[in-house]
């Protein structure tokens, strides 16, 4: 969402650097020399100057001018001064910049593809996959090309160079397939050449922990008390949340006293607020997390940096695991562990899914054949009467 709000002052460095960004909208300050000449400032915090102005044909324009730090305030004003005289004096600088450039590289979409469209609305972490899919497979092979000369060959070759990691493909090809459609809206390309590419088949990883499992790894868990991680790892368990939601939770989500957890939009994938009720357990979990608690800091689990969550969980997970004697497990798998215990035991999976935070009902069907467990074993109730009742006239 766009916030258009109409804040206007003098746009200065000091101006531009103390403005802050808000976390879910684009907010806007209009220079009050310059007409039309704007600060733009994404919740990732990234400013970008824009001139917007009408031509003679009374349409509306923008044009970047630049991102600030690449760019001084001063720099960007007199450019936008330039620009204004250009329109003053009755041309149309956008539509000169079009002609000027009749060549669009992919790296020229996916730079734009990140500024107007990940960066607003995407979540930090999947901005990252974006540019670490950009930086390491994208650009190097595709990079310098012009997008009208790409073709559907091209990017099969892709496509095939990566189907040893089949996930890995398939969200290479979503990424580009999003680039290629907003090139379409853009004006920049008549046909989209990744649609007559096929997805690979990816196998789910089904890996959770059983009985045995859970009852070894808790054990290490209780041993490590002490320790910050411990925690995030006995609340993944106790809750099913992600490790984004948890590691980025603040103590004004949760509401000890009525058991609920409120996730706000910007850290659920669905991008919807979740209030998910939390267990006796869990919440003795949260109270012993209190003695971590840092008055510098908001989050639930702090940083070794002040004012930065938790970051780095991976190393003492693999301490965890191997002291546990569990192999293959991922820290994510404790999810899996979470939704599949619960259906096991009898639980709709249309609660599980709700608890899960899932928005579709497919997404949870891949817990569906451990919902028959239940199923059997009432049906085994009457068969093993039936069963006695026999025995019983022989």
């Amino acid at each position: 969402m766009t916030s258009q709000s109409n804040n206007k002052a003098k746009l200065t460095k000091r101006v531009v650097e103390t403005a802050a960004p808000h976390s879910t909208e684009r907010l806007f300050i209009w220079d009050t020399e310059v007409k039309g000449f704007n600060l733009r400032i994404y919740p990732t915090g990234r400013k970008t100057y824009f001139l917007q102005y009408r031509n003679q044909a009374h349409k509306t324009h923008k044009i970047k001018i630049g991102v600030h730090g690449n760019i001084t305030t001063e720099e960007a004003r007199e450019r936008a001064r330039q620009l204004s005289l250009k329109v003053s004096l009755g041309e149309d600088p956008a539509i000169t910049n079009r002609e000027k450039k009749t060549i669009i590289t992919v790296a020229d979409l996916a730079k734009e593809y990140l500024e107007l469209h990940a960066n607003v609305n995407k979540r930090m972490k999947s901005i990252k996959d974006d540019v670490r899919m950009i930086s390491n497979v994208i650009l190097p092979k595709l990079g310098k090309f012009d997008i009208k000369i790409i073709t559907s060959l091209d990017l099969q070759k892709l496509h095939r160079d990566l189907k040893d990691k089949p996930y890995l493909a398939n969200r290479v090809r979503a990424l580009i397939n999003k680039m290629f459609n907003l090139a379409k809206d853009w004006g920049w390309l008549a046909d989209n050449p990744v649609l007559s590419i096929e997805k690979y088949q990816e196998e789910k990883r089904d890996r959770w922990l059983n009985d045995e499992e859970l009852q070894r790894l808790w054990a290490v868990l209780e041993k490590y008390n002490y320790h910050l991680t411990t925690h995030v790892f006995k609340l993944l368990l106790l809750t099913g949340a992600r490790k984004g939601e948890l590691l980025q939770a603040t103590w004004d989500q949760f509401d000890l006293e009525k058991g609920i957890w409120t996730k706000p939009s910007h850290l659920t994938k669905q991008k919807k607020k979740e209030h998910l009720p939390l267990s006796e357990n869990a919440l003795q979990v949260i109270n012993q997390v209190k003695q971590f608690k840092k008055e510098s800091s908001l989050y639930l689990f702090p940083g070794k940096i002040d004012g930065q969550p938790l970051q780095e969980i991976k190393t003492f997970w693999k301490k965890v695991i191997k002291e546990a004697g569990i192999e293959n497990v991922r820290i994510h798998d404790l999810r899996h562990t979470h939704a599949s215990h619960l259906v096991s035991s009898g639980l709709s999976l249309t609660i599980v899914g709700k608890l899960l935070g899932h928005t579709q009902a497919a997404t949870t069907q891949r817990y569906a054949h451990l919902a028959d467990e239940p199923l059997r074993q009432a049906t085994s109730l009457f068969g093993d009467k039936i069963k006695k009742l026999t025995l019983k006239t022989t």
